[in-house]
């Protein structure tokens, strides 16, 4: 009796397992994977992201993008399955304030998994005469793709510190584009809000001693009050070679999805991500460092989709 109940229940089980397998045709489901400008860490990551999904059986793809605010719309508006951005351009989208305000809340937006936080570098040379933020008056500063997440995190950064757009020359461009122009003796100033260790930040070290503007005291008081998303961060000299510790603000980012995707898949997005996420730790250091099972909690400024709250559910983590 005992003998054949558990021929009975290893069938049952067997059975569960191939309907469950059968419920998701992976080589059925076109997964884009929204990434970011090709001279930023979004890049090699969420290339990492479409090979462990590809790795997985999906018929995944990657594409570059202007990062936070372009994927923000692309995924409200179906153009991409995954996509990167900064929690704070996210909770904008989400609450229809700052660069989304007067828009619709984009309450479709929901959360995959925490990934890294970006360190806010505003980045000059020692001989520009630039030492501390208000030192920005009159100066050429490249802010960032127009409502991009650099842009948007470049505008609360002036906030904080009551000052705005109107006290610099402001240059609507990339990172990667603000910090050639600063190479060429055309720009004075670059926000590169990224990971530690940004190439472009190094390719400029090639030709000019670096100095990283703090963000500290009393301004990024009242910046972590006004947006909770944002915390207190320490980028060390040995990161850029300058000659001190440098204190300024983080924000995560996290992996969105839209509500409209459904729970089976986004369950099976998940499993595929943690059973391959060695791929997605080999792309880049700062992967290697934060994109761990330990660390997908770690920041929630946007409801989960219900498909991942399951997975994290029936694999023993809380909210």
């Amino acid at each position: 009796m005992r003998k054949s109940f558990a021929l009975a229940l290893g069938a049952m089980m067997l059975a569960g397992m191939a309907t469950s397998e059968a419920a998701i045709n992976r080589a059925d489901q076109f997964v884009t994977v929204l990434t970011g400008p090709t001279s930023g860490i979004y890049f090699p990551i969420g290339g990492a992201f479409d090979k462990a999904l590809k790795d997985y059986g999906y018929n995944s793809s990657s594409t570059a993008t202007g990062a936070s605010g372009e994927n923000i719309n692309a995924i409200l508006t179906g153009q991409g399955e995954l996509a990167i951005a900064m929690s704070d351009a996210v909770l904008q989208a989400y609450d229809a304030y700052g660069a989304f305000q007067g828009k619709k809340p984009a309450k479709n937006l929901k959360m995959l998994m925490s990934l890294w936080p970006n360190y806010v570098q505003l980045v000059t040379t020692e001989d520009s005469g630039i030492k501390k933020f208000e030192d920005l008056k009159g100066k050429r500063v490249g802010v960032g793709a127009p409502n991009s997440g650099v842009e948007v995190n470049a505008r609360m950064m002036f906030e904080a510190h009551k000052m705005s757009y109107k006290d610099c020359k402001v240059d609507y461009l990339s990172y990667g584009e603000g910090i050639k122009q600063m190479m060429n003796g055309q720009c004075d100033a670059a926000f590169v809000t990224s990971g530690l260790n940004n190439a472009t930040i190094n390719e400029l070290g090639t030709v000019k001693k670096i100095y990283i503007v703090p963000i500290e005291g009393a301004a990024r008081e009242r910046l972590m009050k006004k947006y909770p998303c944002y915390s207190v961060g320490l980028i060390k000299k040995e990161v850029y070679g300058t000659a001190k510790d440098t204190q300024t603000a983080t924000v995560m980012n996290i992996m969105l999805v839209n509500d409209k995707l459904s729970d089976e898949l986004v369950y099976d997005i998940m499993n595929g991500i943690n059973e391959k996420v060695g791929i997605i730790q080999a792309s880049h250091k700062t992967a290697a460092a934060n994109i761990k099972p330990d660390f997908y909690l770690r920041a929630k400024p946007i409801p989960f989709h219900p498909g991942a709250v399951k997975w994290y559910k029936d694999h023993g983590y809380k909210f």
